[in-house]
Order: C-alpha cells, then structure tokens, then sequence
C-alpha cells in the first residue's frame, strides 16, 4: 500500500496550519524581531504577513492542481522541472528539520533548563509515536494544543489590558531602520511559514480542491490577527527598547503588568506551543520525505505507508531520529536563521511554480495577466527577505542548498552513466 487515505476536513487543515503557526514563534520571536526593527517591529510583523499572504494563496492555487503529499516539491518538479522540485524539497526537509530541532529545544528550555536537550529528545521520541499512530490522532492533538495556547495568549493580553501599565505611546515609531524592519519580517516569517503544512498533506485532505485553498487563507488570517494583536500588547508593555532585551517577552510583560502569578502559566503555554509546532512540522517533513523517496530522491525505503495507520511509517521514524540527534546537540539560536533562508528559497520555488500558471483555473488558453501578480510579489519577497537575513544566516544556507544541488547532479550523472 503505497497511498494515503483522505481524512482530514477543513477543520482539521485549519487547526493543523494554527497548530503550525501559532507555536514557539509568538514566545521567541519577537525579542530578536525588536532588536532589529526596534520601534518598527510592528512594520516588519505586517511586511511578513503581506509576503506570507502571497505565498499561501501560490500554495492554495498549486494545492488545489496537485493535491499531493510533498507541497512544493511537487508544484517545482510539475511546472519547473526536476531539479527546482528537489531544491524545494531539499530546502524544506533540511529547513524544518532545524526549525523541528529548535521547537524540540525551546521545549526543553522552559519545561527545565537544565536538561532542555535530554527534553528535547524526549519530546521529539513522543511526538514521533503520535505521528505514526495516524494523521487523525496528530490532527485532535494539535486541536487540543492550539485551544490551550490560544487561552495562554488571551491570558497575557487581558492580564496587561487590565493592569493599567499599557501605554499607547510605546507605540510611536522612533528613527527609520529599512534593514532592520527587512530582517525582522524575515524573523517573523519564520514562525508564520507554517502554512504550507496544508499544502504538504494535499493527499490525505478530502475534496482538497476546494478545501486546501479555504483552509490556507483562514488559518494565516487569524494567525496575523493574533500575533498582531500580541504584539502590540507586549509593545505596549515593555516598549522597543524592553522587548529588545527581554528573555522571554511574553513573560516579561505579563511580570511588568504586575501579574508574576500568571508567569508560570505563561511559561507552560510557551512549552505546549513548542510541542504543537513541533508536532505539525515533522508531520511535514515525513510527507516530503515520503514525495522524495517516491522518486528515488531519497532511498526507495522511506516511501513505504504503513498498511494499518496509513502513515509513510519509515519516513517519520527517519525524520524523528535526524531530529532527536540534532536536538541533543544544537543550539536553539543557532539553527533559526539557516532555518528561515531554507524555508524562503522554498517559497520562492512556490511562487515561481505559480507564475506558471495560465489562470485562475489552470485551464490551458485562459491566463490572465492578473493572475502573476501575487506569485510575483511573493517571489521578490522572498528573495529579499532571504537576503536580508544576518550574513552568518545567508552563508550556511548557500552553502547547504549548493550540497543538496551538488548531490543532485551528482545522481544524475551516475544515473545517466
């Protein structure tokens, strides 16, 4: 057996996309955003949803005209050819294996810090089990952790609301930082790249041309909506200088609205958001795995679906041990910025991929000039936002996406000899 079974409704999709976006992101992100934007952090956060919006209506168009498991992978190797399709496959597997290794670790860093990488593994093991019980039972778990960080989040706004110590002119904008506001929405888009976790379960989603494409914009929607909602309150709070130097923002405003007791609780919801974002993203990566494997990619083994739970079994197992072995070594810091290039090569492919389209349809002898613009968009800000990224950041992913590009031609060199 070697097709998964469609399970998942639009429900479920969404949940999934939150369970993916609304994690780790909303409790870390936001300090190194302020020390690059500073008082335009909020410029920055609404630069990140614009490139994302663009990005996930490519994802929901090309979702809808292969509703496969791989996402980009699959629109880069149909509408590029063979080689953009393994980049993006490349990009995404080596990008969110670091970003799974950063959740497992963010984990570990607030449930007990002095064995966060011993938690990590832990956590990465657990998570692994779940995901090779069924799609089903990774969706209600997700639905679960979303609903809990969703309390957590509404917890923190109403504790500073309410404490007297918000002031609107924390608010103003200070002196202009064009770098800095770039590099920030490249931070923020890191945590909202979650999306495309949709897209990457095209095949186990019924009807997915129709409910890929609402799934997609619902789940970024509400995602904006409360990280804006979030940031402004923490901005509020603790003001751009404060935000820049807090350890744990959301914490650190929740202490400053004289509400310490609910710090705790706080820190809680930052570990539950780490395990649901963890939980959806090695959902992911299995299921491009799995579209690798199918064409020789990645060995022929991985692409095997287990005959009872109807999950690429072998793939997930993979992933969960390159992750758990990256989690007991790396540092949560270190993999965040390699993550975000690798992630938005991978959606410049996606926006490339829906630029050749012919229209709103996909139907030959109907394209619609109209129709390029958002793939369009898209594609420049990825490319820039990449680029804006610390140059450490830009470096180690040049010269990883040149390895998986170097194997590639590699392989096909062996296998045309």
């Amino acid at each position: 057996m070697s097709t998964l079974q469609r399970r998942l409704g639009t429900g479920d999709a969404v949940v999934i996309g939150l369970g993916s976006m609304i994690g780790a992101g909303i409790f870390v992100a936001l300090t190194p955003a302020a020390v690059a934007a500073g008082s335009w952090l909020l410029v920055g956060l609404a630069l990140a949803g614009v490139v994302a919006y663009c990005n996930a209506t490519s994802s929901a168009r090309l979702a809808a005209r292969y509703p496969q498991s791989g996402g980009t992978y699959v629109y880069g190797r149909e509408r590029l050819g063979p080689f953009w399709g393994y980049l993006a496959g490349w990009s995404f597997v080596v990008g969110k294996t670091a970003s799974c290794a950063a959740m497992a670790l963010t984990v570990g860093l607030y449930v007990w810090p002095a064995y966060a990488h011993a938690i990590a593994v832990a956590a990465v093991a657990a998570l692994t089990a779940v995901n090779y019980r069924g799609v089903q039972k990774s969706a209600l778990l997700t639905r679960i952790i979303v609903a809990l960080v969703l309390a957590v989040l509404a917890g923190v706004v109403a504790a500073v609301a309410f404490s007297g110590a918000a002031d609107a002119g924390r608010l103003a904008l200070g002196d202009s930082r064009p770098l800095g506001v770039l590099q920030a929405a490249g931070l923020l888009f890191f945590a909202f790249a979650g999306y495309a976790r949709i897209a990457t379960l095209g095949e186990e989603v019924r009807d997915p041309a129709r409910t890929i494409p609402r799934a997609i914009p619902i789940a970024l929607a509400l995602t904006l909506v409360i990280y804006a909602v979030v940031a402004v309150t923490v901005l509020s709070v603790l003001g751009p200088d404060g935000l820049a130097s807090a350890a744990a923002p959301l914490a650190d405003a929740v202490r400053a609205a004289g509400a310490p007791g609910f710090e705790p609780v706080v820190r809680a919801g930052a570990a539950i958001a780490a395990l649901g974002s963890l939980l959806s993203l090695i959902l992911g990566v299995s299921r491009t795995t799995l579209a690798m494997a199918r064409d020789r990619h990645l060995p022929a083994a991985l692409a095997a679906v287990h005959p009872r739970f109807g999950v690429p079994h072998r793939a997930e197992v993979a992933v969960g041990v390159l992750v758990a072995a990256l989690a007991a070594v790396a540092d949560v810091r270190g993999v965040i910025g390699f993550s975000s290039f690798a992630v938005l090569v991978y959606y410049a492919i996606a926006n490339a991929s829906a630029w050749t389209l012919e229209g709103p349809d996909q139907s030959p002898g109907r394209f619609a000039p109209a129709g390029r613009v958002i793939p369009a968009a898209g594609l420049l800000g990825c490319v820039v936002l990449a680029f804006a990224l610390p140059l450490q950041s830009v470096l180690v992913g040049a010269v990883v996406l040149a390895l998986g590009a170097g194997i590639y031609g590699v392989r096909r060199t062996m296998t045309a000899g």
